[in-house]
């Protein structure tokens, strides 16, 4: 793994930091092409782009805190500056709302924009996910034996730690000690590979799908059945039913996708 890819004296590139900006790098040069064919002012892009960096990652920074709150009690500045630490959904949630309240000021009605975002949201989202592979920032998989099993021993959070609660993986081992050498499966490159796949399809459907707000519904349940799917091989506590609190909201959005889908085809004025 390469936490660090370059260092410049006392500047330093991440690797996942780089992944994260190319992420939205590339989200942001879909969407002004996507805005112009939906006639809206195409420069808006660029606002939409930043209030999602900006939201995005406070939202991400933010639920993770609350998922990890002893934690954050015991060290408060530690875990709220330190560069690790995300979890995607906050960010999601945060910065839909912040873009829907920029999109209602500009008067432009936010399912029209939420369907040039999708596209580009997902693609973006995949790329990043290489930023976590290649820090090795404790999104594994479980041991595997499959020849593309990864060695995250030199990530930012060794999974000899990453797994030290869960007795269900470590009770496999000698001393009830998962070694840092243990190939796992490389999860964020599966999500990096389903993500170009579903950003494919959504790209070729953008143009054929109506009314407004369809392409995003179909976005909700093609990101919510890769997260979904992708837990079942994740390191992640299990909240309820046997699924990750990241299951329970993936859930959610396949409910909501599908529901809203369904309704516009069989009523399409609606929008």
């Amino acid at each position: 793994m390469y936490p660090r890819l370059l260092e410049i004296g006392p500047f330093t590139i991440y690797s996942y930091g780089l992944m994260l900006a190319i992420g939205f790098i590339a989200a942001s040069y879909l969407l002004p092409s996507e805005l112009k064919r939906k006639h809206i002012n195409p420069q808006f892009g660029n606002n939409i782009t930043l209030i999602a960096l900006i939201a995005g990652v406070a939202g991400s920074k933010l639920l993770y805190l609350i998922e990890h709150w002893s934690q954050f009690v015991a060290d408060p500045i530690g875990m709220a500056f330190s560069p690790s630490g995300l979890t995607f959904y906050g960010g999601f949630i945060l910065a839909a709302f912040a873009i829907y309240l920029y999109l209602k000021k500009k008067g432009i009605p936010f399912f029209v924009g939420a369907d040039a975002i999708a596209p580009g949201l997902l693609l973006g989202y995949g790329i990043a996910r290489i930023g976590c592979h290649l820090a090795g920032d404790g999104d594994y998989g479980f041991p595997t034996d499959l020849p593309w099993g990864t060695d995250y021993s030199n990530g930012t959070y060794p999974p000899s730690a990453a797994f030290r609660d869960f007795p269900e993986i470590t009770s496999q081992f000698p001393n009830g000690i998962v070694p840092d050498t243990t190939p796992l499966h490389p999860t964020p490159v599966y999500e990096f590979l389903i993500c170009s796949a579903f950003f494919y399809l959504l790209w070729r459907m953008r143009k054929t799908t109506t009314p407004n707000s369809k392409l995003f519904m179909a976005y909700l349940v093609l990101a919510g059945i890769e997260r979904f799917a992708i837990e079942f091989l994740r390191l992640n506590p299990r909240l309820a039913f046997g699924l990750s609190e990241a299951q329970l909201i993936a859930l959610v959005l396949i409910l909501v996708g599908a529901y809203g889908w369904f309704r516009l085809t069989n009523k399409p004025q609606i929008v």
